[in-house]
């Protein structure tokens, strides 16, 4: 049996990643603040079901969060009840989106308790969360990083190490969600606009698959979610505006100008007012069929 792992965070993604970790042989400790979200590994012969974060870290020396925001990942590993409080763990990896400033902060303050930290944020959605093929940017000690790789290898295809400081792979991928953002919007306009004129979306998707304009959204999101109207692809409106908005929170900190994203986050603040923030992202596309009086069905 392998390493016994601490891993916190069992929602959407999460759940996915901790059960191909069990899967692979390792032993697990898991925690999330959702009781139903522990249910299904209550029962496991290799998992303990701990109380709170600080017993987490009481009974596993290697800790993987996976939370939904900057706020919840603090507190976690450093509030009351959290990581700190608890054991001597030695290696912290953080798969969540915070950004780099909230990263940068916990990792400092971890080290002091000569913990290290790897951020190691993921992309893939669910669909790759369940595959085990996540892309997965990590930053911090190259050490540790290549210690820990075998089990990054569990739950993402694609590795890439991205720089030595905190906060570097959390620069790289709110960049990459931001980017994710705007082709799920531009395409969501651009397709609403090919419906209006009497356009099949499937045969414009087949056309911008093989063209210039394809991207994440016509090839995997409006396919597997929008054209059959389901809107399951699995990541949350809230979410995405969080990501765009510490994208933007970043640029401004850095003095870099984002004239698009100013508009993406106003829309996807919008988004998350209308549809509210547990919508899917794909549902974005109801707010300009909503504008045009038209709607995006495949035939």
């Amino acid at each position: 049996m392998g390493e016994t792992l601490g891993f916190i965070g069992l929602g959407n993604m999460g759940h996915h990643m901790a059960n191909r970790l069990l899967a692979n042989g390792y032993s697990m400790v898991v925690f999330d603040a959702r009781s139903e979200a522990l249910d299904s590994f209550r029962n496991h012969p290799n998992v303990t079901v701990a109380s709170s974060s600080a017993e987490v870290s009481k009974l596993a020396k290697t800790i993987l969060v996976s939370l939904p925001s900057p706020q919840v990942v603090k507190d976690v590993a450093l509030g009351k009840g959290g990581l700190c409080e608890g054991g001597e763990f030695n290696t912290y990896i953080d798969l969540s989106t915070t950004g780099p400033l909230v990263s940068s902060e916990i990792a400092n303050q971890l080290a002091q308790r000569g913990v290290v930290s790897l951020d190691a944020p993921v992309s893939g959605g669910v669909p790759g969360a369940k595959k085990g093929t996540l892309s997965i940017m990590v930053s911090g000690s190259k050490v540790a990083y290549e210690r820990c790789t075998p089990i990054l290898k569990v739950i993402g295809s694609k590795l890439f190490y991205v720089g030595p400081n905190a906060g570097q792979a959390q620069t790289m991928k709110i960049a990459n969600n931001y980017l994710s953002a705007v082709a799920l919007v531009a395409s969501s306009e651009a397709i609403v606009l090919g419906v209006k004129a009497g356009l099949d979306p499937k045969i414009m998707l087949d056309v911008l698959n093989v063209s210039s304009g394809r991207n994440s959204a016509t090839l995997d999101k409006f396919p597997a979610a929008v054209l059959n109207r389901q809107f399951d692809y699995g990541f949350k409106s809230g979410l995405m505006y969080k990501d765009v908005a510490l994208c933007m929170s970043e640029a401004d900190r850095l003095g870099v100008p984002m004239w698009v994203g100013t508009n993406m986050k106003e829309i996807w603040k919008l988004m998350r007012e209308k549809l509210g923030a547990d919508s899917d992202t794909t549902e974005v596309v109801r707010i300009f069929e909503e504008w045009a009086g038209v709607q995006v069905v495949g035939q």
